[in-house]
This record gives C-alpha cells, structure tokens and sequence, in this order.
C-alpha cells in the first residue's frame, strides 16, 4: 500500500503509530513487541485504517495471521469519507491481487458479501484491477456471489473490467456467464465506457461479442460519441470498420464530428469525414461542427472542414456565422483562413451587427482591417474576370494579414509620413470615398480611438488597406496614389510625392501580389 501522507497527523499515539509502520513493512518481531505492551492492535488512524488494513493491503501474510491470532476485527471499514473509501481488508486484499490474503481472511469468518461507499464487491475490485486468481477464487470457491451486481453507479464487474481495460479479467467474466448488454445509470454499456478510455484491445472482444453497437446512454451518446470525446482515433476508427453509424445525433443534437470539433482532434475529425460525417449539421443551438471549431480556436480543424466543404456561411440560433464567432475571439489565422476561402460579409448576427460590426466594437484592429481588405478583394473579383491570379488559382498565396515584407517596407514609410505629416483630418475620408471605401469601413477604422491625432493612424490603416488592394491588381502604386490625391484637391501634395518617388530610383512602379 501506498506511503502515508503524514504519520504526525494521523490521530494515533506513539506507539500505535509504530505498529500501523510495523505492520505495513511486515516487521514481524515489533509487531510482537508492541502488542505485548499492550498497544491497541485496533487503534485507527484519522481515515479509520487499522494495522490489520495496511496489512492486508500490502499483502503481508505473517502480519495478517499475527493479528488474527489477537482477534483483530476482521470486517472493520475505513471511515468513509474523504480519503478514505470505507474499505475493509477483504476489499483491500481483492483490489491489491492478494489471493491468499484473501483466503485467510475468509477464513477467519470475514463476510464475504461486503461494499465500500461506492457500492463496491469483491467482484468489483478483482475486476477493476485485473486480478483473474482472485475472480476465479470468489466465483469457484465463495457461495452465493452475484455476478452482475451492480454498485452505486449501476455498473458490475463486467462494466468496471471494460472501464479499466483489464481484458483477462473481461474475458474470465464473461466465461462466467455475466450479462453483456446492462446498463449502468448513466445509461452506459460496457462498451460505452470502454471506448470513452480508450481500451483498444477490450473495445475489440466487445465488439466481437456483438454488444450493440448504436445504444445510446441517457445523453444520447453512442460508443462512437465516447471514443470521439474522448479523442482516441484507434477506437474510433475500430468502431467506424465495425459499422457504427457515424452520424448519429445524441439528445442535443450533435453529432459525432461536433464532439471531434469540441475536442480538436484532427486526426478523428479526418476519420469521420472520410467515413461520411456530415459537416453541416446543427445541434440544438444551431451550431455546426465549424462554429465550434472556431470558436474553441482549433485552426488545423477549421482548414479541414472547409477543405470538406463545410458551410461557411452557417448561423447560429444567434445567428453568427463562423467568421462572427473569430471576429468577437480576435482569432486572426482563422479568420484569414475563411476569408481567403470566401464567406459572404453582410449577414447580420441577432444585434444586427456584421462580422466587421464585431470586430470593430471589440477593438480588434489588426481583424478590421482584414475584413475591410477582403471586402474589397471579393467586389474587385466580382468587377473583373479575372478573379484569382492565375498563378495562384486556390488562394494559397494571398493574404489579408499586415505586410511585413522588406521589398514593401519603402512604400509603407512614404505613406505613414503621407498619414501623420500632411494628410489633414478629413481627407483621408475622401481618399477612402474616392478609393471605394463604403461607409461600413470607414465607420469601423474609425471606432479606434487613440487621442485628438487618431485621424492619423486611422489615415494610415487606410492607405496599408488600398495598398493590399493596390497589389492584388497588380497596379503602380505611385500612379495610383498621384490620382487619388489630385482627385481630393491636393495635387501639390500629389507632385511632390512624385517628384521624390522619381528621384528615388528604389521605389516600386508596380506592386506585386500578396
């Protein structure tokens, strides 16, 4: 038995304590010498265990039979209660495998018909440990032992042998003659709580022995919902080849690939797509398997699911759609993964708030200005043929992220000079309005507040957004700057930036695309 936590606090005397030490290291001749001085062989420490307990426990045969000689009591339970677990020898003896501890105590009169708090029998913790000696000992040589009885959370011997992967021991029950199909009260088969933990080698005979594969527990959970949650993907695919039905849905609606999603197992989530897990189904608040993989921040998961063509444009019953559920997290890699996947920007959450409308009352600058950026993106390809770069058909190259580049850091320092130096409050309104900024983009840049100068950098977010689309059109920057800005009345503004661009001979005539 395991080390005690701390012997000062145990509630004994000296000498008690001794002969607790004495018989749980098997220290045959202290013992001896403490129970002629009278110690209390019976004294309990502060979790109601007595040396007859840790002998027991350990498996110490001479300490055990030295005590019984004393008329120890045999059947006395630990205190139940934390942390104990009202225990007595004979359950010490079953679940620590002392087949002839047991035995002895037998017979010397314990009552073999005993539980713990939890409801647990001889039967219980044999199989709970794996101890077949033991199991086969109470089945062939005790009376009247029941075989399926169940402890306090309905569950038997059969139940807490596929619970702990013991598999002989499932295997000894189940020569037995155990009942294979009963339920604990949580609803669960054996096969149930077998899968939730993961037990390979155990699922497989329970599957062999044709436990039935689509009983569902009183959440509506499957073994296959178990293995998912539980995120063990040799037991999911074990069940999945065995035919379990891969979109059953529990009492909240979810499927499995909604438990996968909740989890952010790849692996499993990739199993139950390939086996025909539908991507799109919603639980009972109207959430798919997407909504949760954003909103749990599982990006690997999300570039799954769209690669399995799940809706991206789904609401909720708040009617958020996924990019709602990143734009209000902040979560920028999964935002840009649906975005450059495409998702339509104008539906409205239950506020009526847009994804950008999210974004923008959460401060979440960096997220606005990708938005805005696709925004714009997805009204350019609708305005020209040519949608995508030909070099780049599935997007894989594009970006809406900030531009750190070193080719493009030259062009960013003229227009932050441009923002903070020349621009005057309004004008980089009109710059935008001349740009095809709506009114959406112009109101969420300016829901950033930095002090009385914020036009600046709300100028300079502008410009770094034009700049994107600038690129994605593969058009000369400095003509398309000189343009906009003799458009808004400022061509001295405008010459003069031209004058030093030509002047400069490191300075770009034609971005390339992001």
């Amino acid at each position: 038995m395991e080390e005690p936590a701390a012997w000062e606090n145990d509630g004994l005397l000296p000498l008690e304590r001794q002969l607790h030490e004495a018989a749980r290291r098997n220290n045959i001749r202290r013992m001896k010498e403490l129970i002629e001085r009278k110690v209390d062989i019976r004294a309990r420490n502060h979790v109601g265990r007595a040396a007859l307990h840790w002998a027991a426990g350990a498996g110490h045969e001479q300490a055990v039979r030295l005590l019984l000689e004393h008329e120890v009591a045999v059947d006395d339970e630990d205190a139940v209660g934390d942390p104990s677990f009202g225990m007595n020898s004979l359950l010490l003896s079953a679940w620590f495998g002392h087949l002839q501890i047991l035995q002895i105590l037998v017979n010397s009169g314990a009552k073999i018909h005993c539980k713990n708090k939890d409801g647990l029998t001889l039967l219980h913790c044999a199989a709970q440990k794996g101890h077949v000696p033991v199991l086969a000992f109470i089945m062939e040589d005790l009376e009247d032992v029941p075989l399926d009885q169940a402890d306090k959370l309905g569950r038997t011997a059969f139940h807490r042998a596929a619970e702990h992967g013991q598999l002989d021991a499932l295997d000894f029950l189940v020569g037995s003659g155990c009942e294979h199909s009963v339920k604990d009260k949580e609803g669960n088969t054996a096969l149930h709580l077998a899968a939730s933990r993961g037990h390979l080698t155990v699922l497989q005979r329970l599957v062999d022995i044709r436990l039935d594969l689509e009983e569902q527990n009183v959440e509506g959970l499957t073994a296959l919902h178990a293995a998912v949650e539980g995120s063990h993907p040799d037991c999911v695919q074990l069940l999945l080849e065995a035919g379990s039905s891969v979109n059953a849905l529990t009492q909240k609606k979810q499927s499995c690939l909604h438990y996968a999603a909740l989890g952010g197992s790849e692996d499993v989530a990739r199993a139950l797509i390939h086996a025909g897990g539908h991507t799109n189904i919603a639980d009972h608040q109207g959430a798919s398997p997407m909504h949760l993989a954003v909103r749990h921040n599982f990006p690997a998961l999300v570039q799954l699911l769209i690669d399995a063509g799940s809706d991206l444009d789904a609401t909720d019953n708040r009617q958020q759609t996924p990019l709602h559920l990143a734009a209000e997290h902040a979560w920028q890699d999964i935002a840009e993964m649906l975005l450059v996947t495409g998702v339509n920007l104008n539906l409205r959450d239950k506020q009526g708030k847009t994804a950008l409308a999210v974004a923008a009352r959460s401060n979440h600058i960096s997220l606005v200005d990708m938005i805005i950026k696709a925004d714009r993106l997805y009204k350019w390809e609708k305005d020209h043929v040519l949608c995508r770069d030909p070099r780049d058909p599935s997007g894989k190259n594009l970006t809406f992220k900030q531009d750190h580049r070193q080719e493009t850091q030259q062009f960013h320092s003229v227009l932050w000079r441009l923002a903070s130096r020349h621009l005057r409050p309004q004008e980089w309104k009109k710059l935008a309005y001349c740009w095809e900024f709506t009114e959406a983009h112009v109101h969420a840049i300016e829901q950033q507040w930095t002090g009385i100068k914020s036009y600046q950098e709300h100028g300079h977010r502008m410009l770094l957004i034009w700049l994107h689309g600038v690129a994605i059109a593969g058009e000369n920057p400095n003509k398309a700057l000189f343009e906009g800005l003799v458009a808004i009345g400022r061509r001295d503004l405008a010459e003069s930036i031209r004058k030093k661009a030509n002047a400069d001979p490191g300075t770009p005539r034609r971005c390339t695309a992001m």
